[in-house]
């Protein structure tokens, strides 16, 4: 944005900044908040300090330096109000767990570490942050972050000291970062929309079956090569011997890759389910029960039964979600849900295409607002900086939903 089309804005900015930094207990922290937002919505190629306080008439490089990554406010409050304030505007449909990578050139800054790097398509050096994300198919705005913390810094006391992470901080999963702000969340919000999550995620027996034990539902990415077996599959009990323990509980056929359990009297249905910016977003797609029968799934079908030998061998059902498009001689994605197979197929669509709603979110968060510029090491400064420019593309989306507004993006 321009000077111009900021300056503009600083009324409601104003307002937007009392409400959502409320929680911070002093007025030159307000308003220094204030002025790093303007500096993050402001046109120019980087949105780290030095730059921004240059290009801001205000601007006070010591000043919002000391505001970033010293002062000792609560990020969490702020995030907080924020989601409440977006959810209530958007009304999500779904929220999109998603994680994000930063190249960093260094290895200072906290949790970088040599790891697959998504914004290169290979393993660099960078940071990953886990995210939640509320989404339309109008509308999005991430909700919670999580930065990821790589075995090699858990263990690792004086790159901890130096970057100032919190005793209570160590290597926790990916899949477990996102189930605790999804944790969070829950607590903040009135309702828990239908989770959405790529394969990254659903390839995690573990992480769907803590969804279902909290009572959510969720569509996510599957790998085709996962096994399965079709829902009308029953186990049978093997006579027993009369030596040795019981025999167990087991199915006659093997389970199959998710492509093998497709056959001719599998029917494809024309799905429309959104407008792109070429035109009609269309495919096919079709709804199957299977059960879900990994290794993983099977061990974790026993633990819930309480042990082994009091599991009845029967695998719980889910739907599965392929796309085939018309040109396209097999399908060509998969998803997984707890949802019923009774579920309009369009709404299933529309859910699991969602996610690319978030790609938006990271392009302005990226290219638009400075999310990967931030050059300080600390773990403050960076939870500090992503609350800030999450709360700048909380603003502008805000802008951009009330009536008559001409905010750009």
């Amino acid at each position: 944005m321009k000077l111009g089309e900021v300056e503009r804005l600083r009324g409601e900015l104003s307002e937007f900044v009392a409400d959502v930094f409320g929680s911070l207990p002093r007025r030159d922290q307000r308003r220094w908040g204030e002025c790093y937002l303007r500096g993050l919505m402001l046109d120019g190629r980087r949105k780290s300090i030095q730059p921004m306080a240059e290009r801001l008439p205000d601007g006070n490089m010591q000043a919002l330096q000391q505001f970033v990554n010293q002062s000792p406010w609560e990020w969490t409050p702020v995030r907080r109000r924020i989601a409440q304030r977006l959810c209530e505007a958007v009304q999500p449909e779904v929220w999109v767990v998603d994680d994000v990578s930063f190249p960093k050139c260094g290895t200072a800054s906290v949790g970088v570490a040599r790891q697959y790097c998504g914004a290169l398509g290979k393993r660099a050096n960078c940071q990953v942050a886990v995210s939640v994300h509320a989404a339309t198919d109008t509308a999005s705005c991430p909700l919670e972050w999580e930065l990821f913390l790589p075995r090699e810094w858990a263990a690792d006391d004086k790159r901890r000291r130096a970057a100032r992470v919190p005793d209570g901080i160590g290597y926790v999963s990916k899949t477990r970062l996102a189930l605790g702000l999804l944790d969070r969340l829950a607590t903040w919000l009135p309702t828990v929309p239908v989770i959405v999550a790529d394969a990254g995620y659903g390839r995690s027996v573990s992480f769907p079956l803590a969804l279902e034990e909290r009572g959510w539902s969720y569509v996510m990415a599957v790998d085709p090569k996962e096994i399965a077996r079709p829902a009308a599959a029953e186990p049978y009990q093997p006579a027993y011997g009369g030596l040795g323990p019981p025999t167990l509980p087991r199915y006659r056929e093997p389970p199959r890759p998710l492509p093998q359990l497709i056959d001719a009297d599998t029917r494809l249905k024309e799905v429309v389910w959104r407008e792109g910016s070429k035109g009609t977003m269309t495919s096919r797609f079709a709804v199957l029960e299977v059960r879900p029968s990994g290794k993983e799934a099977t061990r974790t079908a026993q633990e819930h039964a309480g042990g082994r030998s009091r599991w009845d061998g029967v695998l719980p059902v889910r739907t599965l979600l392929i796309e085939q498009p018309h040109t396209a001689a097999e399908p060509t994605r998969y998803w997984m849900t707890n949802l019923p197979a009774t579920t309009p197929t369009a709404d299933l669509v529309r859910w699991a295409k969602m996610r690319w709603r978030i790609e938006h979110d990271y392009r302005e968060l990226k290219h638009g607002l400075g999310l990967d510029h931030f050059e300080g090491r600390t773990w403050r400064g960076w939870h500090h900086h992503v609350t800030l420019v999450t709360t700048a593309q909380a603003f502008l989306t805000l802008q951009r939903l009330a009536p008559k507004a001409d905010i750009p993006g």
